[in-house]
């Protein structure tokens, strides 16, 4: 559901995928893997952009209750650069870091596709120096470990430390990147609507979109209705 949100589908699209999905499990005689109600994956109604902020931002005091250290710098890389989950935990700074910009490799990634994300702050060059300075040419899943093994202790950490909701990471950055391409707040944080905006302002809001979404991935446009409303 996480990952069909993110790409922007219909309720009613999604709603045609889970009927392919339970005619599949009658046919393998294991209808009981996929709940009989749509209610039971969040999808009953049919959803619309709101322009309501889901953006979530991390705290010191959050920080400081953390003892992993290859967890504290992967959330901070996804609030540097709007990393998904996978990709922060799976990084490597040898490769990634180019410089002037960050490249992403395709095994990291939703989708499977290389994608580059501009590095344009002191705070972003700061993170990814410090996970250089720490993994050295490794990726932030220790020596000996399994991504899967990284994943639980990075929600188990989380947990511990009252994070929660680090998707809203992603969502900070949008809405940062949307204000500094645009020069004005975006819809979810209060900023004009689409309907409000001149046909100048239309075509800047479109560019900082797209730009937005080749950052974020996939790259298109529509799916930043989620991160910065419509």
């Amino acid at each position: 559901m996480e990952r069909w949100t993110e790409e922007g589908l219909s309720a009613g699209t999604m709603k045609n995928r889970m009927a392919h999905l339970r005619w599949w499990a009658e046919k393998l005689d294991k209808a009981s893997m996929v709940a009989r109600s749509n209610d039971a994956y969040g999808i009953s109604d049919r959803q619309f952009v709101t322009n309501v902020s889901k953006a979530n931002t991390l705290q010191e005091a959050q920080l400081g209750r953390l003892t992993d250290t290859n967890s504290r710098l992967s959330l901070e890389l996804q609030a540097a650069f709007g990393l998904r989950r996978a990709e922060s935990i799976k990084f490597n700074a040898s490769f990634a870091d180019r410089g002037e910009v960050l490249v992403l490799k395709a095994s990291w990634c939703k989708g499977g596709k290389e994608r580059e994300i501009p590095i344009r702050t002191a705070e972003q060059r700061a993170v990814l120096d410090a996970v250089r300075a720490y993994c050295g040419k490794g990726s932030l899943i220790p020596a000996g470990m399994t991504y899967k093994a990284q994943l639980d202790r990075f929600k188990h950490q989380c947990s511990v430390a009252g994070i929660h909701g680090v998707h809203g990471l992603r969502h900070a950055y949008a809405q940062a990147r949307y204000q500094e391409l645009t020069g004005w707040r975006c819809p979810a944080q209060g900023g004009p609507t689409s309907r409000q905006l001149t046909p100048a302002q239309k075509a800047l809001d479109r560019a900082a979109r797209l730009q937005i979404s080749r950052e974020l991935g996939p790259e298109r446009e529509q799916v930043t209705a989620i991160y910065v409303g419509r």
